[in-house]
């Protein structure tokens, strides 16, 4: 049965949270990590996201999944495979080298575009993403991410008109 109670479980079993003394992407430091990159090689779990998620968007007018670098691409491709929606990467910069795009895959203009992140803290890196996909045409209609550490994203996200809906909490996980 795929649940958010299954995709708990699955992270438990893969021991996917670590306690100890970290720094975060954000810059901040906390006393616990969560290690989605281990979770996303998982086939298991990274089927269990995809499927929760499509299910979601199932009956929505999509255009394109999209994920930004580095983690969010194993599950955006995932969600594509899944929901047989097209997928769009967003790399973090422009290289300097070949088509020196921002944006892999094809995004035509007023495209529905769900995105796709790992774990946010404050939701920045997610929020470039998205103002990448509206800067070249796309419409971001969803965001999801697979857990949310409750730490200010989802009212970031808020400020900016747009609904960031997580798989699960880190407050669920260690209910």
């Amino acid at each position: 049965m795929i649940s958010k109670e299954h995709l708990i479980e699955l992270l438990k079993e893969n021991e996917v949270f670590l306690e100890g003394d970290f720094t975060l992407s954000s810059g901040k430091k906390s006393n616990y990590y969560i290690n989605m990159k281990k979770a996303i090689t998982e086939p298991e779990i990274l089927s269990t996201i995809s499927k929760l998620i499509t299910e979601k968007i199932k009956d929505e007018n999509i255009d394109k999944v999209a994920g930004p670098a580095l983690g969010a691409v194993p599950i955006a491709t995932a969600v594509s495979l899944e929901s047989k929606l097209p997928l769009l990467m967003i790399r973090k910069e422009k290289k300097g080298y070949g088509t020196s795009k921002l944006i892999e895959g094809e995004l035509n203009p007023d495209d529905n575009v769900i995105v796709v992140e790992d774990v946010s803290t404050t939701g920045g890196s997610l929020l470039k993403a998205i103002k990448a996909i509206q800067e070249n045409g796309g419409k971001v209609v969803r965001a999801f991410v697979v857990v949310d550490r409750q730490e200010g994203a989802i009212e970031a996200f808020e400020k900016e008109g747009i609904t960031l809906e997580p798989l699960i909490t880190v407050n669920e996980f260690f209910d």
